[in-house]
């Protein structure tokens, strides 16, 4: 399993940091209608960071996240998977996502990530200049590939992410490593059955092949999943994941000129 029902992020929330949030239904160019989350803080860094949740989709798990990017000074927008089988109301924690989640198709996925950048670019979204896009699981592959799809991101950043072809053979980030148009940061967990060593190696031996700005961690002994405020046992590998992503954002969206006097 890829969580825990009532988990919330490892990461504590600043009281002192204004943060304007709401929940938002986008359409997509086919007409799909989908669920979204906005964050927003008071004084934006003209960041964009748009969350793909694990198989949960929309989940309180990803808006608390989406919080706290805000409270970081960066705009996110969380996004929901199954807009076009379960329409874009709320949802429950009996959601039957292993049903839906049978049905995405890497179409409507694209499509739908296309309306959700496409939204942080315009001004209601709060004119984002530099995107980044964060993914968890599913969404760590999704927000890997990503970087393949012409969004001109700054960014991508993967938690335990698949990097293999899939079963049907579709390509992988491994295999579309030279694809990938944007600096790559991998948090993988050191003590997870389904993405085994090997694959995560062979990734990394890919990005450095392809040239591709890169950071791949992997978290010895840490479980698929363990950036969970309720694993206790692996708070350290939580800590230090926030720190580096906050720290990649904040190198990858920096001028060019500046960037490598960004730490």
């Amino acid at each position: 399993m890829c969580f825990d029902v009532d988990s919330s992020p490892p990461i504590a929330s600043n009281p002192h940091v204004t943060v304007n949030s709401q929940r938002l239904t986008l359409a997509a160019a086919d007409g799909n209608r989908f669920a979204a989350f906005l964050a927003a803080p008071e004084r934006a860094s003209g960041v964009g960071v748009v969350i793909l949740p694990d198989v949960r989709g929309l989940h309180r798990f990803y808006t608390e996240l989406g919080l706290r990017f805000a409270e970081s000074g960066h705009t996110a927008l969380v996004l929901d998977y199954y807009g076009r089988t379960a329409g874009a109301g709320e949802r429950g924690d009996d959601f039957p996502y292993k049903e839906h989640m049978a049905r995405l198709t890497p179409r409507g996925l694209w499509t739908d990530l296309t309306a959700a950048v496409s939204h942080l670019r315009a001004p209601e979204g709060g004119a984002c200049q530099s995107l980044i896009t964060v993914g968890f699981c599913l969404g760590g592959r999704v927000a890997i590939l990503a970087a393949a799809q012409g969004y001109a991101l700054a960014g991508v950043v993967g938690f335990y992410c698949w990097p293999a072809a899939g079963r049907d053979g579709a390509p992988g980030p491994t295999q579309r490593a030279a694809d990938l148009a944007a600096p790559v940061l991998a948090l993988m967990a050191g003590d997870d059955p389904g993405i085994p060593a090997s694959d995560v190696a062979a990734f990394e031996a890919a990005l450095r092949q392809a040239g591709v700005d890169h950071e791949v961690v992997t978290y010895a002994g840490a479980p698929h999943s363990f950036f969970d405020v309720k694993q206790r046992d692996f708070t350290d590998a939580s800590t230090d994941a926030w720190r580096r992503v906050l720290a990649f954002v904040q190198r990858v969206s920096a001028p060019p000129a500046l960037r490598g006097q960004v730490a």
